[in-house]
């Protein structure tokens, strides 16, 4: 098919190898380009091309394994579409890609391939003209028919649709405006086809071959739709019609046939009608247990006997396909590599170390072992930590369905056991609907907030878990609704929790309960820039190349517009960003088009009337004009406070401790560590001890503990009250403060604070202003250890002490401490408070010390 005066396409051609879909001529494809000889193509030819030349390239579809990691070249489809790249799109996340816009513009031949590396070459032989069409005069006679026929039926699908929707009425308009001959390709690729049917059309190069090829499409798009049509007319009689989309044979069979809608409804009505003979066949081949199969059998006769007009023919029915569609034998295969699981778990998730840590113990487990049961987990941590999503990454690791079952006040044991069929409206429990739902006996199963089940009159939904969690009875569950056992031990159940303390023991005790502790300050800083910045970015349809949150803003963010154990704040803190950005992106984008318009000539509309030489322009200028010319944008302090406010909280930072009775103790929250100041007054009185800061129990109990050991070795460290006496509550009131009072604080960790500082009210000597503590204290002057370290020296960290003071006994808790942040500090290991005291006071605090500052009496 050459001919003088038509458009040529170049002689040599770079290939892109594409494997997602097949590009026709006529048609436009968005396609990902990821593999190495793709991404060199982009790079090399498009990105640094100058003229519309260099965006011609040629799309191959690559017919070998997508899955494959060879970096050889594979044998190259003959045949392929050349193509004008119209628009490139390149991101770093979640690894570097470009995803290519193109447009197809005709066919062409490979005759010899020149060059393999860094992208492939080859000379090419175009086989469609793309300037000259046919006229419909130089049709043959067969031609001519087959050309009026595939139009027709185009026309009668197009008119079959919703002629309001704009792209069906341009469709629809098209038809009329396009030449005959490039129909096939554009329609082929808009009706619903396989890629192994696109790659037939693309092969057939003479146009009779591809009208045949085309016409079968089409017809069975029209019966497609006709089916759907009067599947949706109110008629009783079509209320229990099974509609099937029968597979149609390959497109080369279809050809040597001719197709009619005659024989079509003809096999329709040939088919077996008689829906209880259908439930019958799949009763027989569901591969159900003996148990299982005595009841469908005994069920499926009594329905025979019964007349439809009864109100049990209905429920029977429900029943047995219920019974059918439940996933008996059918399982999926696990994915046991634990290479892949272990890059794929880390790609999806920073931190976690546990609860990736037994995953990839399962999976171990499971490699040793096939019939191995599936565990039964218990991630418990703050909202916002990632419990949810890290169980659907589970089960994307190991390769199985995933189900969530929300249980957050649930309060009716039917949900999960379902109800008895003899009650009215009966249906089966959660449990069973989900696995009605994937298809599989052994998916992974989240039980979501089950720390959040409720009890009323209906039962306790708790209680009927306890079957559900038992790997020991799980193995034969009976939901009311089926009254025959099911296996579940072959499902891997998570539930998620926030707190233990609303789980009862029977069911807690059946899980193995993982721990997943809030996100400290740097955790939340790699999972911002990680995940959630790219996925506000991509959300909002903003790139990289249009703003920019340094690292410096993003940890302003975390300490000063949010106080959250997990993430969610934070996220939506960088949605509030992402769309004032967008306002500016849209007002530059606006700007700049008005401006373009102004620039016209007068008499003219601005419309998109380019010429060839004015689209290799733009081609050349896509990346320019799609930025005003302030981006990026940069997120600063000042953008942040014009954006977000002013903060709303206020990090708590060490002060030069100017007076005495002012200590730094460690507290642990949800949120992560605090640093807590603990302010100590005397006054004359008459003994009494006050206690001020919205303290819980524990808290007022350490307090008493500390003045009375205090009181108890007075003498030893020479403390005496504002008179010189031992007695330090003689007619002496003591006022103990907790900054931040409209905040509960409870716990026994403040102990040794509360020591320190009465001793340094009642020495008159200052605490070094650099020294922060924890730990619990006895009546004997003991320490003992406490939770939380890891966050309470992290936040003594991020204050700017330099010494800290913990339990000798917590000594292995700074294992989980960062090796930057241990190198920072000096950890001062006690055991009893007097080693406490040496450690928090300049000079130590010892009775020698004290003695040389006494008056003889003598």
């Amino acid at each position: 098919m050459d001919s003088g005066s038509s458009i040529q396409i170049p002689g040599r051609l770079p290939l892109l190898l594409t494997h997602e879909n097949v590009l026709l001529p006529g048609s436009t494809m968005r396609t990902a380009v990821d593999t190495p000889g793709n991404m060199q193509l982009v790079r090399n030819r498009l990105l640094k091309g100058t003229s519309l030349k260099s965006t011609i390239i040629g799309v191959i579809p690559n017919t070998s394994d997508p899955t494959s990691d060879s970096e050889a070249l594979p044998a190259l489809h003959r045949i392929g579409t050349a193509a004008l790249a119209i628009q490139v799109v390149g991101s770093n996340w979640p690894k570097p890609h470009y995803t290519l816009l193109v447009t197809g513009l005709c066919r062409f031949q490979i005759v010899q391939l020149l060059k393999e590396k860094p992208f492939p070459i080859s000379e090419v032989q175009q086989l469609d003209r793309l300037e000259q069409f046919t006229s419909k005069s130089d049709f043959n006679e067969e031609l001519g028919e087959l050309s009026e026929q595939l139009y027709k039926y185009a026309v009668q699908l197009v008119e079959m649709l919703d002629m309001s929707i704009p792209a069906v009425s341009k469709l629809r308009h098209l038809l009329d405006s396009l030449p005959r001959e490039s129909l096939p390709d554009i329609l082929t690729s808009v009706i619903r086809t396989t890629n192994k049917e696109k790659l037939q059309i693309l092969d057939a190069v003479g146009l009779e071959e591809r009208f045949k090829m085309t016409i079968p499409l089409l017809v069975r798009q029209i019966e497609g739709l006709k089916l759907l049509q009067k599947t949706r007319k109110p008629k009783q009689d079509d209320d229990r019609r099974l509609v099937a989309f029968r597979p149609f044979r390959k497109i080369g069979q279809m050809s040597s046939k001719p197709f009619s809608l005659d024989n079509f409804e003809e096999e329709e009505e040939g088919e077996d009608s008689d829906d209880i003979l259908m439930l019958e066949k799949k009763i027989k081949s569901a591969s159900m247990p003996e148990q299982a199969l005595k009841v469908c059998t005994k069920e499926i006769k009594r329905l025979k006997k019964m007349p439809q007009s009864m109100p049990e023919y209905a429920l029977t029915r429900n029943y047995l396909e219920l019974m059918v569609e439940l996933p008996w034998n059918k399982s999926t295969t696990d994915r046991l590599d634990i290479r892949a699981a272990r890059i794929l778990l880390d790609n999806d998730h920073y931190a976690m170390e546990k609860l990736k840590k037994r995953v990839l113990e399962y999976l171990a487990v499971r490699q040793l072992k096939n019939n191995l049961k599936g565990p039964i987990l218990c991630f418990v941590g703050p909202p916002g930590v990632g419990k949810t999503s890290v169980g659907r990454s589970v089960a994307k690791t190991l390769g199985r369905e995933f189900y969530r079952i929300a249980l957050g006040g649930v309060c009716d044991q039917s949900d999960i056991r379902g109800h008895r069929r003899t009650y009215v409206g009966s249906m089966p429990g959660r449990i069973i609907n989900g696995l009605r739902s994937v298809g599989v006996n052994n998916p992974v199963f989240l039980l979501d907030e089950v720390d959040k089940l409720g009890k009323s009159l209906q039962g306790d939904p708790a209680a009927a878990l306890l079957e559900v969690l038992d790997p020991e009875q799980n193995h034969s569950f009976t939901d009311h609704y089926l009254n025959v056992a099911f296996d579940l031990s072959q499902v891997l159940f998570i539930a998620t929790a926030n707190t233990t303390a609303t789980i009862s023991p029977a069911l807690l005790d059946r899980m193995e309960v993982i721990q997943v502790p809030g996100y400290i300050q740097e955790e939340k800083l790699e999972i911002a820039h990680r995940h959630l910045i790219p996925k506000q970015l991509e959300q909002h349809g903003l790139s990289p190349q249009q703003i920019q949150i340094p690292q410096e803003t993003t940890l302003e963010i975390i300490s000063r517009y949010t106080r959250e154990a997990g993430v969610r704040s934070l996220e939506r803190k960088f949605g509030a960003i992402c769309r004032a950005v967008a306002v500016k992106v849209a007002e530059g984008a606006h700007k700049e088009n008005k401006l373009d318009c102004s620039e016209a000539p007068e008499g003219e509309e601005c419309k998109e009337h380019i010429s060839e030489d004015a689209k290799a322009e733009s081609i050349r200028d896509t990346a320019d004009l799609a930025l005003p010319p302030e981006m990026p944008i940069l997120i600063d302090h000042h953008a942040l406070k014009d954006i977000l406010g002013p903060p709303m909280y206020e990090m708590e930072v060490s002060e030069r401790l100017s007076q005495p009775g002012v200590a730094i103790g460690l507290a642990w929250t949800p949120l992560g560590g605090e640093i807590m100041f603990v302010e100590a007054s005397r006054m004359d009185g008459e003994g009494q001890l006050t206690l001020t800061g919205q303290l819980g129990d524990v808290m007022k109990e350490s307090a008493h503990l500390a003045i009375s050991w205090l009181r108890s070795n007075a003498k030893k460290y020479h403390l005496t009250n504002a008179s010189g006496s031992f007695d330090l509550l003689d007619n002496t009131d003591i006022h103990l403060h907790f900054p931040a009072g409209a905040v509960t604080k409870d716990g026994p960790s403040a102990g040794v604070t509360i020591v320190t500082c009465l001793a340094s009210l009642f020495s008159g000597r200052l605490v070094r202003s650099d020294v922060a503590m924890t730990g619990e204290i006895t009546l004997r002057g003991l320490v003992l250890p406490v939770g939380g370290i890891k966050d309470k020296v992290l936040a003594a960290h991020r204050a700017g002490l330099k010494r800290i003071i913990i339990p000798k006994r917590n000594e292995k808790d700074l294992e989980e401490i960062p090796i930057n942040v241990k190198e920072d500090l000096n950890f001062m290991l006690a055991s009893c408070l007097e080693e406490v005291l040496n450690a928090a006071f300049d000079g130590g605090f010892s009775a020698k010390t004290r003695l040389e500052l006494v008056n003889s009496k003598l």
